[in-house]
């Protein structure tokens, strides 16, 4: 399957976060790079990432008039894709935590060798 610009995009803002490039950085050095407008290159991350989250992207239905019938099943909708969305929220802190966890894990059991390296360079100094 092709990969998709939203797909290049997302994948190119990942690859320049994950190397420290703040997410805004990001953005606009693609669209140095590509030539595109700095919207145009947020706008595909953002359309990618709701994609890859599970977002819906269906195209909202016009109407000539609303009955109330149309109001009651617009709010159910909105509630459930309310709902939906606190589960999705929940999900993405509980991987946040389990993230942050293991890099404080990874730093607590460094911290004594960093320690030491640092301090040996101080006394390499004296």
């Amino acid at each position: 399957m092709a990969v998709t610009k939203s797909q290049q995009i997302f994948e190119e803002v990942e690859r320049l976060t994950a190397s420290g490039v703040e997410k805004a950085d990001a953005f606009k050095q693609i669209a140095e790079d590509t030539g595109r407008q700095y919207d145009s290159v947020r706008g595909g991350y953002y359309s990618h990432k709701k994609k890859i989250e599970g977002g819906e992207s269906k195209p909202r239905t016009r109407r000539r008039e609303t009955t109330p019938d149309d109001a009651l099943a617009d709010a159910r909708a909105a509630l459930e894709r309310a709902i939906a969305s606190i589960d999705k929220e929940v999900e993405v802190a509980e991987e946040r935590a389990a993230e942050s966890a293991a890099e404080a894990k990874d730093l607590k059991a460094s911290a004594a060798d960093r320690k030491k390296a640092i301090t040996e360079r101080l006394e390499a100094l004296k």
